[in-house]
């Protein structure tokens, strides 16, 4: 007791050190001196906002990481489910294109079977193709050699007028007096082409006429070409060999060269059997099969 009265004495003497000591300090804002009550105030105020912050932190850290994880679970089972969807599809539909694989692959097999087989027989069509080809073009030779061969003591008299009505008997005097024979040729038939028979005025169908004998078919045929047309009874006439539609179609396609070779000085041409036109100019023969040959050959001759 005498301690504390003692103390509280001690603390009711007046203090006795020097005014300047007791002075107070300037008027503002002071700093609180280390160890004083304020600065422990400053520093628990510190401490506790810290604290509050940093719980404050870890609780929104756990809010999140509990709503993502919440989220996160949801989502992971849904995608989960929806990756064993597609896994499903995905094998059902690779097990049907499979399945189609498999057809496709029995068709294509079945398909190249059957292209091999085609192939064969192409190919063993084709080689009959080309020998019944060559054995048609020989049975064409042929059948145009036996009809020109038939043909060969026939022909033609162009300019008969329609309403004369000649038998052999008249065709062999006419023949004879036109082209001075000395005595008549035996004629075995005649008779006008096959065309349709012509309208008044137009001109006339041609004469064919077989004889008996070749030599006069090749007489007569000879005079005719140096006499080209002939006047008797009112009419000209005109003499040709009888050949065959192809033969006449082949030797038709010079009718253009020869004339142009016909306002040539100086060039000698004819057409041989069955269509070859022969061109002498200036000593020189040459023979031709085709017209665009003789042509450019008229072009060589016609700027020298």
């Amino acid at each position: 007791m005498s301690r504390k009265v003692n103390k509280s004495a001690n603390t009711s003497q007046p203090n006795l050190r020097p005014a300047a000591s007791t002075a107070s300090p300037p008027r503002g804002k002071t700093s609180p001196l280390p160890g004083s009550p304020d600065t422990l105030l400053v520093d628990t105020e510190k401490f506790t906002k810290a604290e509050l912050l940093s719980e404050l932190r870890e609780e929104i850290s756990a809010l999140f990481k509990k709503e993502l994880t919440a989220a996160f679970a949801e989502n992971l089972t849904s995608i989960r489910s929806d990756i064993q969807q597609l896994k499903t599809d995905l094998s059902s539909d690779i097990t049907t294109m499979r399945q189609e694989f498999a057809g496709l692959r029995s068709t294509v097999t079945e398909m190249e079977q059957s292209l091999s087989t085609c192939t064969d027989d192409i190919v063993h069509l084709q080689a009959k193709v080309d020998a019944m080809s060559k054995e048609l073009a020989k049975l064409e030779n042929k059948c145009e050699d036996l009809e020109s061969r038939s043909r060969r003591n026939n022909i033609r008299i162009v300019g008969v007028p329609e309403e004369n009505v000649l038998s052999a008997t008249d065709v062999s005097v006419l023949l004879m007096e036109a082209f001075q024979l000395g005595k008549e040729p035996l004629v075995d038939r005649a008779h006008r082409t096959l065309a349709p028979k012509p309208n008044i005025g137009e001109r006339p169908r041609a004469m064919v006429v077989k004889l008996h004998y070749y030599a006069d078919c090749a007489r007569i045929l000879q005079k005719a070409r140096e006499l080209q047309r002939v006047q008797i009874n009112n009419m000209t006439i005109s003499v040709f060999p009888d050949h065959t539609a192809k033969t006449a179609r082949a030797r038709a396609a010079f009718n253009e060269v020869r004339r142009q070779l016909r306002g040539i000085q100086g060039v000698r041409f004819g057409i041989l059997y069955p269509a070859r036109l022969r061109i002498t100019y200036q000593g020189m023969q040459r023979d031709f099969i085709s017209p665009e040959e003789a042509k450019e050959y008229i072009k060589t001759i016609t700027t020298r």
